[in-house]
């Protein structure tokens, strides 16, 4: 009885240190990023959509936290992808617009005639930042990608900024072959011809997760998958297209869906049936990755990330979707160039469902995914980011700006702006007149009411503050193109609203028809017999 006495002291002391030590590698969560390419505020059917079906996402979302107010950091890819890898707004990065787009006196040769020449930016994601990945390498986590990349040449591959394992990640911002193999991607082996990619890259992320398993390595994972999906070229099974067009159908397939914008014409409608199986296709893969996760006994430990890197696409790029109630979309300064779904999912703190209306911003998930995992914050790299766990533990967040900077045209029809979101209130501010647009979105989400003449002293204020911002970080602005034609900015409208528009709707009603047949070469269906969870 006295040794057992003298052990009970020794005994608690023991737990109480255990207690308090720092956690151990075994201890962290794992991270299971997933990042769609393209996909809109009103893609899926838990946020909204009538026409797509989404159940895995949906789940990410019912039990998980939804972001009402989530934004990409940009309105085009690559700018988006560098801001979730660095924490910084594209402005500060560089990298304004995709890579590989044209600009200075290079964006003639697209024959848009507009006013201006699009800025000089950064091509490749500079090699001196501390990535995301490279920090949770730093905190003890295996790193994997699978997917795209689209932030550089060989030698700003995903390898060489943070991850032990790459699997489909290059140079190319678009699914190079399509999307059934044999795929033209030098790092994606062909191993089954009419392979689904989706589905290939939620096979390799699983594949990784039972080869890294914590509880046999003892190394927490962060694994991001980064779908090709659902950028053009859409495509989908005949099975799917079927589904789909028959949903449309069904519903009551209008006589018209586009309008024209200032410079190209805009879907209005969701009823693209090859892009409503693309992105069936899309979200089976997140099933897939979702069910390993419980099948491994993985899911109690692991925070599940869903988001998309830009606004679906509503013009160029195959007009493949719409997101109304939210104007325009992919590469537009309006918000459904910028609003995206936005979920975090967090064993424990989590409640299911809930839905947090603070804005955020893709440069956010640097900051909270480091301090999640238990590792110190790095306030010099994530510098326009901040770490959103106090909102997950029921207390708030100071306001701050949100601030986006696209000195370009996009390939979809955006203008040259920069914007500034603090509260309910975005400004836009345009490069080709100078001119201001002031919206209030708790009042007017489909930005239809300029109040830039109501409210002058807010305009004042928020342009302050946002060319203070772009001062500071020294970025690009665009120049005057000293050979802008006015008749032949008229000529090419009048070409996209009475010729491309017609030819449109007439694409769109062949695609709706009971008798469409496409190119053999993208069906895929019928050689795609293989089962994805295998």
């Amino acid at each position: 009885m006295k040794m057992l006495n003298k052990l009970i002291p020794c005994l608690l002391l023991m737990v109480t240190l255990a207690c308090t030590s720092t956690p151990t590698t075994e201890s962290k969560p794992n991270i299971l990023f997933i990042l769609a390419d393209d996909l809109g505020y009103m893609d899926l059917s838990c946020m909204g959509s009538k026409f797509y079906e989404t159940p895995n996402i949906d789940r990410i979302a019912a039990e998980g936290t939804v972001f009402s107010n989530g934004y990409a950091a940009c309105q085009v890819c690559s700018p988006s992808r560098a801001s979730i890898m660095t924490g910084k707004f594209p402005a500060r990065h560089g990298i304004t617009v995709h890579i590989g787009s044209p600009s200075g006196v290079e964006w003639r040769k697209r024959n848009r005639y507009t006013p201006l020449l699009p800025a000089e930016y950064i091509h490749q994601l500079p090699a001196e930042y501390t990535t995301m990945p490279e920090a949770l390498q730093q905190a003890g986590y295996t790193t994997f990608f699978a997917g795209k990349w689209h932030l550089g040449a060989e030698g700003s591959w995903p390898e060489d900024h943070g991850f032990d394992i790459n699997k489909g990640g290059w140079t190319s911002g678009g699914p190079n072959g399509g999307y059934f193999s044999p795929y033209k991607n030098p790092k994606l082996e062909n191993l089954e011809e009419g392979e689904n990619l989706s589905h290939r890259l939620a096979k390799e992320t699983v594949q990784f997760m039972h080869e890294n398993n914590p509880q046999q390595t003892g190394r927490p994972f962060f694994a991001y998958l980064s779908f090709y999906a659902v950028h053009s070229p859409i495509q989908t099974t005949q099975e799917k297209w079927k589904k789909y067009r028959d949903k449309a159908a069904q519903i009551g397939i209008a006589e018209s869906a586009y309008q024209m914008g200032k410079y190209l014409p805009i879907r209005q409608l969701q009823d693209n049936p090859v892009y409503a199986g693309l992105v069936e296709q899309m979200d089976e893969a997140v099933g897939v990755v979702l069910n390993a996760l419980d099948e491994l006994g993985l899911d109690d430990n692991t925070i599940v990330v869903f988001t998309s890197d830009n606004g679906g696409v509503v013009a160029g790029d195959n007009f493949s979707t719409s997101n109304k109630p939210l104007r325009a979309g992919k590469g537009y300064q309006f918000e459904g160039g910028i609003r995206e779904p936005y979920f975090i999912k967090i064993p424990g703190l989590s409640k299911g469902g809930e839905k947090i209306d603070y804005p955020v911003s893709g440069t956010d998930f640097y900051p909270t995914l480091l301090e999640l995992a238990g590792a110190d914050l790095l306030p010099q790299e994530h510098i326009d980011g901040i770490s959103l766990l106090p909102l997950f533990k029921g207390k708030s967040l100071p306001e701050r700006a949100l601030i986006w900077h696209f000195p370009h045209y996009g390939n979809q029809g955006g203008e040259p702006s920069s914007i500034i979101r603090r509260g309910d209130w975005k400004l836009i501010h345009y490069y080709e007149d100078g001119r201001k647009e002031l919206y209030n979105l708790a009042k007017d989400l489909s930005e239809t009411t300029d109040l830039a003449t109501e409210q002058p002293e807010k305009v004042k204020q928020l342009g302050k503050e946002l060319f203070d911002y772009l001062t500071e970080v020294g970025t690009n602005y665009p120049q005057p193109d000293l050979e802008y034609s006015e008749a032949k900015a008229r000529e090419h409208f009048f070409k996209m609203e009475y010729e491309r528009m017609p030819a449109l709707e007439k694409q769109r009603m062949n695609m709706l028809s009971k008798e469409f047949k496409p190119n053999d070469h993208w069906w895929g269906s019928k050689v795609n017999n293989y089962d994805i969870n295998n």
